[in-house]
């Protein structure tokens, strides 16, 4: 009887417990217009939007048509190499501006 009652307090003790001392020790976290990371963004969207997209896609493009030259056909190896050149040519613009807009 008293393994029985020891495995239904266990989760107790493993999870609740832990949890509760971190909640108490928790600190507050701040958005705010801090700038330390916008040298960053600016050299990735510039990479993504230019010449690094570029060369993503043709990647993409050139790795559908290898699987289609193997012989065997699927929507996906015509569709991913689209759907890349697209996210990358117009994605980066509206995830950024989406991010802007929410801080």
């Amino acid at each position: 009887m008293k393994t029985n009652a020891l495995k239904k307090r266990r989760p107790l003790a493993d999870y609740i417990l832990p949890g509760c001392v971190a909640l108490a020790c928790a600190g507050a976290a701040f958005a705010g217009a801090d700038n330390t990371f916008d040298p960053a963004l600016a050299k990735f969207t510039d990479f993504l939007e230019g010449s690094g997209g570029k060369i993503i896609t043709v990647l993409s493009l050139a790795g559908g048509l290898i699987g289609l030259a193997s012989g065997r056909f699927s929507l996906g190896q015509v569709a991913v190499p689209v759907g890349v050149g697209i996210g990358v040519g117009t994605g980066v613009p509206i995830v950024t501006s989406v991010v802007t807009a929410v801080i």
